[in-house]
């Protein structure tokens, strides 16, 4: 079992016909993605890698029964390309592009909650579950099957981390990168109760970094869950008042610190790395 991307997943690609879009698109097959479709306007009747294209979202939900989407479409077209798969009634929606506005992101936010869509993203690697396919520009290699969830502000440092994961003999149930900008889609707190509730997740793994509250809400949803969860933060050095990388990852003044949200993490329960490499360890000791 998995979390947003399972086996029942039809995906159609928003943007397939386009350079980025058309190479991701054949990636995510080669890994097993069931894509179903792609959605291009004014680029229906083609095909890209075998997969049909359509000229809407509401036309690839009714000839393909497409329950999810993906989208590599510029950041301007972001908010108006979320909106379409939204009112077609796509269930999970990955919004891979960066520089998205943040209020286009608070619209599309706004619209995925009132219509209960999963919105991952913007400025996320995707969603990947391991031996199922991935939603996104995860390198499938990294990953292997297993029963750790994983939850990512950053793609790169996901992507160590699960081969810090591997090396220990363990493996990913799902990955999720829940994306680096000030405001998100989807609240880690729904997250963190889905790996809960899943059968075949053991225990949950969070990458933070400096910068924002996820964290914060992490150690709050530590009081309600039932698995064990251990966390890494970015940004040991990071200098106060600088954005690093992310538009997420800024601290104001003594907010948004590694420190403090490392103490309410400890504070809440959670088992702390202060190195990556400490990871499998911390899983070993959750497991006994």
């Amino acid at each position: 079992m998995s979390i947003l991307l399972t086996k029942q997943t039809r995906a159609i690609v928003q943007g397939i016909t386009g350079r980025i879009g058309a190479i991701q698109a054949r990636w995510m097959l080669e890994c097993g993605t069931n894509i179903v479709g792609g959605v291009t306007p004014g680029g229906g009747g083609k095909e890209v890698h075998g997969v049909p294209v359509y000229d809407s979202v509401a036309e690839a939900v009714k000839k393909q029964q497409a329950n999810a989407s993906v989208l590599f479409v510029p950041a301007a077209y972001a908010r108006d390309a979320v909106l379409e798969a939204i009112d077609a009634g796509i269930g999970l929606i990955v919004c891979v592009p960066e520089h998205i506005p943040v209020h286009d992101t608070i619209t599309i936010r706004r619209s995925a909650q009132q219509k209960g869509a999963w919105l991952i993203g913007p400025n996320t690697p995707g969603v990947l579950t391991p031996g199922v396919g991935k939603m996104g520009i995860m390198p499938a290699n990294l990953f292997k099957p297993g029963r750790i969830g994983l939850i990512s502000r950053s793609g790169t440092l996901c992507y160590e981390v699960a081969g810090y994961i591997n090396e220990g003999g363990y493996g990913q149930s799902t990955v999720i990168g829940i994306g680096g900008d000030m405001v998100r889609g989807s609240d880690v707190q729904n997250v963190l109760s889905e790996f809960d509730q899943d059968t075949e997740t053991d225990m949950v793994v969070v990458v933070g970094e400096v910068g924002g509250v996820m964290e914060e809400q992490v150690a709050e949803c530590l009081k309600h869950m039932h698995k064990p969860v251990i966390t890494y933060i970015a940004g040991q050095t990071a200098p106060a008042g600088k954005k690093m990388g992310h538009a997420g990852a800024i601290i104001q003044g003594n907010e948004g610190t590694v420190e403090c949200k490392q103490n309410a993490l400890r504070e809440a329960g959670a088992l702390v790395a202060t190195r990556i490499a400490d990871i499998p360890e911390l899983i070993g000791r959750a497991y006994k």
